[in-house]
């Protein structure tokens, strides 16, 4: 899976939290799909999407934060290819929401 599943981890309020990542798909370009499950943000609920390619030097990595849209954490991928994953995101957006809130697709969590 993912090495966005190993570097994952984060801190809040000096507790350590682990994330739960959802697979979804892999791209025909090797691409990974995988998503957080609801959190809350400013009391909204926030998915997170990460989008992650092997390449010759590691890999390519982007992460997109749900209802915003806005981009993080991306490394390698051109604006073209954040524009297209935007599309992608665009297209399955209550799919993102109905499984991180049901513990993904099929229930594949992996906790972080």
């Amino acid at each position: 899976m993912c090495t966005l599943l190993i570097m994952d981890w984060y801190y809040k309020r000096e507790r350590k939290v682990i994330s739960v990542i959802y697979p979804y798909l892999t791209l025909s370009d090797e691409t990974e799909v995988v998503h957080s499950g609801i959190e809350m943000k400013d009391g909204k609920e926030t998915v997170r999407v990460y989008f992650e390619k092997p390449v010759e030097t590691g890999f390519f990595t982007a992460e997109c934060t749900l209802p915003q849209r806005t981009w993080s954490k991306v490394k390698g991928f051109s604006p073209d290819e954040l524009d297209s994953f935007l599309v992608f995101i665009n297209h399955q957006v209550d799919l993102f929401y109905e499984y991180a809130r049901k513990g993904g697709m099929f229930g594949n969590a992996r906790a972080v």
